[in-house]
């Protein structure tokens, strides 16, 4: 398999991973300090899917760095990879987000 695309889809596993794992981890902390854990998951869910988004691209800088030589220096081949970077990883937060909303909907 190509190295872009491992890329892609490590970056998209590990944003899963953090919103999924940040927010039933979370959950545990809302069962020991006696608030609802349900509420709680879902609050958390939605606040970590930003954070899940950085923590899978590692940082600001490689996209920062990127955007400016491929705009700049007119290699929109790089620009569009990082592009899809990026998406990978809102994917990857979004679709733990959803998981997490879709644990917590009354039935």
């Amino acid at each position: 398999m190509d190295k872009f695309w491992q890329s892609l889809i490590l970056t998209f596993c590990v944003a899963l991973g953090v919103n999924l794992g940040g927010s039933l981890v979370g959950a545990l902390g809302a069962v020991i300090t006696q608030r609802p854990p349900l509420k709680t998951m879902l609050e958390l869910s939605g606040e970590l899917k930003i954070w899940a988004l950085v923590a899978a691209l590692g940082g600001t800088f490689g996209v920062i760095k990127v955007f400016e030589a491929g705009v700049f220096g007119r290699q929109f081949h790089d620009l569009a990879k990082q592009l899809l970077e990026v998406c990978s990883a809102f994917l990857g937060a979004h679709l733990g987000y959803w998981i997490i909303l879709s644990l917590g909907a009354e039935r």
